[in-house]
């Protein structure tokens, strides 16, 4: 791991604020039979971790003696918010990878500036999340521990003005910097590719029949469409438009570079039935869509636009077309203004007003082709957008986040100048408890076990239920060479605390006789993760994890110990893992390994994992396709009509094994759901025997003292 000095505009403190519960890196060791792992050991100044008041989850408090997790699973994923690429267009942080390139900044003596710069390294962790919400409308999920350049400096989300967290923290007074809020790149339809076309033919092109007299036979007529571009994405953009309309076109070479200018490529067709379609497409419509008026300005913008000392600009010499420009600008919000400078060749400009963040949202909106006239490097930090800060909020759940390291040790995110996450260690600001990395770099508190056991025996302390694994797995292989549990199990034990254990390790079939003695001192909850029975689909989905049938195992030796053990089959995979043969072979294989209840949950396909599933289904099995936009066109979760349909399967099959108890004392099931809530899914209970049972409530007859005997 690199531990890179983060770039600052003025000097921090010496401590280290970020660090509450870390105190310090004691090395960094990678070993042979850990290939590929890092693990960065430090020591902790607290072990317990309270959950924030108001949230669903039934425990107080957590435990993770690691950060970062090598069963980390590539579907479970979320990171939507939209990162400033190099070439102006948006992409989720979850999409992004090392090698990019996007957008940072740097001071320069009287303006910070974007420039172009490179995604270094690329992880995920969790932590609780905040939701932070700007006046014109932007908001941005974020750790408390991340910053954001104000105006008055850098600043964490969250913090205290004195005290132990005291650190600069933002609040309403504050105002960031960068373009705010912008557009999201809609999908292209056919109108979208009709706009196009109409803006990029009429624009730029030769469209014309010929009728010419042919000696002794009449006339004749020559049918022409010829477009000639030195952009070659825009040329490629409109012949695959075409072609998806019905219009073969030829690709040549138009015209060599010479030392003023570049050189051409055009697509033609001479084909009589050609032009007449392409005129068809590009005939103006009565009522134009907002699809169309987004396809129109990128084509036309393509072909005679350009943005250049930060004006962007169309011009064309056509009244028709600058009309019809101005009336689509204004169609999707946009504030133009039409200039004409009494040129001989009647060419006038409709000149886009609002400066960058208009720009911006122009570009993100409308997805022109030709990604160089969309670039804002060299560009001050200069807007016009209302950034300040109207809220933080404290959201009351742990999610799973991205973040990067840039070559500039800052980046956009979602329209504002955002540091690099204090996720990923530095020489400065070690937040070493939170990982980097997630699934390779994993930070290891050593000393976890000794300081709980002083936590614990603080008379303050109500022992209440503690959760494992809810964060992190505390038997990912890292455990093996720790061997942090033990210590964990015991001190819990001692104390009198009941507590649960959720894992996908079949390392806690070493732990199985420690935990069955500790259940005869306090109540013991133990939870396996099966995520998919399919030995293939968890090959390519869930690399790293122990195999279902070794999980399946860890379920046996559990219940054979005599402690309850509920199942999480999750996720369903809609027309891979929905079949009622696959639900019924492993609902049954369950039930033969003992488990006391089973909860079922369908795949939550967030923005994060979107890209990265879609892709992997496209290729694998790209007949889904279809289906899956159905399910979730909408949003990250299925509709309730299918979540109905899969309780419907699921139901009758987990009543016939007896699996559908649920812990808090109901047996509803997935449809009806539960007031305890999952990570993830606040509609579905916990299984029986994921939880520890609740304490017995002391009758009068317990209470009362004992009678002696006057015999």
């Amino acid at each position: 791991m690199r531990w890179d000095a983060q770039r600052l505009d003025f000097d921090e403190p010496s401590a280290l604020p970020g660090l509450p519960d870390v105190r310090g890196l004691l090395r960094s060791v990678q070993v042979p039979e850990f290939p590929g792992l890092t693990f960065h050991e430090v020591r902790a100044k607290s072990a317990l971790n309270a959950v924030p008041k108001g949230s669903a989850m039934p425990f107080g408090h957590t435990i993770n003696p690691y950060r970062g997790c090598s069963h980390a699973c590539v579907y479970c994923l979320v990171g939507d918010t939209a990162i400033l690429m190099a070439d102006g267009s948006q992409r989720p942080i979850a999409d992004l990878r090392v090698g990019d390139r996007i957008i940072g900044t740097e001071k320069g003596d009287s303006y910070r500036r974007y420039v172009e710069t490179e995604v270094l390294a690329h992880w995920s962790t969790v932590k609780p999340a905040h939701r932070v919400s700007l006046a014109d409308g932007t908001t941005i999920v974020a750790s408390g521990d991340h910053r954001f350049l104000t105006r008055r400096g850098w600043k964490h989300v969250t913090g205290a003005s004195r005290g132990a967290g005291q650190r600069p923290h933002l609040t309403n007074n504050d105002e960031l910097l960068g373009f705010g809020r912008s557009a999201t790149t809609n999908g292209v339809c056919e109108d979208y590719r009709r706009g196009y076309l109409t803006g990029m033919v009429r624009g730029d092109a030769h469209l014309k029949v010929y009728r010419y007299q042919r000696a002794g036979r009449g006339h004749g007529h020559v049918h022409r469409f010829r477009l000639a571009l030195a952009d070659l994405d825009g040329l490629r953009r409109s012949q695959a438009y075409l072609s998806q309309a019905g219009v073969s076109t030829d690709w040549f070479e138009f015209s060599p570079a010479t030392p003023t200018r570049r050189a051409m490529s055009a697509i033609r067709t001479s084909s009589a039935a050609s032009v007449a379609r392409i005129s068809e497409i590009v005939a103006w419509p009565d009522g134009p869509s907002d699809a169309w008026q987004r396809g129109f300005l990128a084509g036309v913008f393509d072909a005679e636009g350009g943005r250049s000392q930060h004006v962007l600009r169309i011009s064309d010499a056509d009244d028709e077309m600058l009309q019809r420009t101005s009336a689509a600008f204004a169609a999707l919000g946009f504030d133009s203004v039409l200039e004409d400078r009494s040129l001989a060749n009647r060419v006038r400009t409709v000149r886009l007003r609002g400066g960058l963040k208009e720009h911006l949202r122009f570009i993100h909106l409308v997805a022109p082709a030709i990604r160089r006239k969309c670039r804002v490097q060299g560009t001050a930090i200069k807007s016009t957008a209302d950034l300040r800060v109207t809220e933080v909020q404290d959201l009351g759940l742990e999610m799973p986040m991205y973040d990067i390291t840039t070559g500039t040790g800052d980046f956009i995110a979602n329209g504002v100048v955002s540091h690099n996450c204090f996720a990923r260690g530095t020489h400065e600001w070690l937040e070493l408890d939170s990982g980097a990395d997630f699934d390779q770099q994993i930070v290891v508190k050593t000393n976890i076990a000794d300081v709980l056991r002083r936590e614990l025996a603080r008379p303050s302390w109500q022992r209440e239920h503690v959760a494992l694994g809810t964060n992190t797995d505390p038997y990912q292989r890292a455990e093996g060479r720790y061997r942090l549990m033990p210590g964990i199990i015991d001190a819990l034990a001692r104390s009198g605390t009941p507590f649960s254990v959720l894992t996908k390790g079949t390392l806690a079939r070493r732990d199985v006789p420690r935990l069955a003695a500790a259940s005869h001192d306090v109540p013991v909850g133990m939870g396996v993760s099966m995520a998919i029975w399919d030995d293939d689909l968890h090959a390519a989905l869930e690399p790293g994890a122990p195999t279902p049938r070794a999980r399946l195992e860890l379920v046996r030796a559990i219940t054979d110990a005599g402690l309850p053990c509920g199942v999480f089959l999750a996720p369903v995979l809609p027309g891979l893992t929905d079949r009622m043969e696959h639900l019924e072979a492993a609902i049954g294989a369950i039930a033969a390994a003992g488990a006391t209840g089973v909860t079922v949950l369908p795949l939550h396909l967030r923005p994060g994992a979107r890209g990265w599933f879609t892709a992997w289904l496209s290729r694998e099995h790209p007949g889904l396709v279809p289906r899956y936009r159905q399910l979730y066109g909408r949003g990250a979760y299925v509709p309730a009509e299918y979540r109905s349909w899969l309780a419907g399967r699921v139901g009758p099959v987990l009543a016939r094994y007896g699996l559908d108890r649920q812990s808090g004392g109901d047996a509803r099931g997935l449809a009806a759901g539960s007031s305890l809530g999952l990570p993830g899914d606040e509609a579905a209970g916990f299984p029986a025997g994921s939880l520890p049972a609740p304490r017995p409530t002391p009758t009068a007859e317990d209470e009362a003292p004992e009678q002696l005997s006057l015999c």
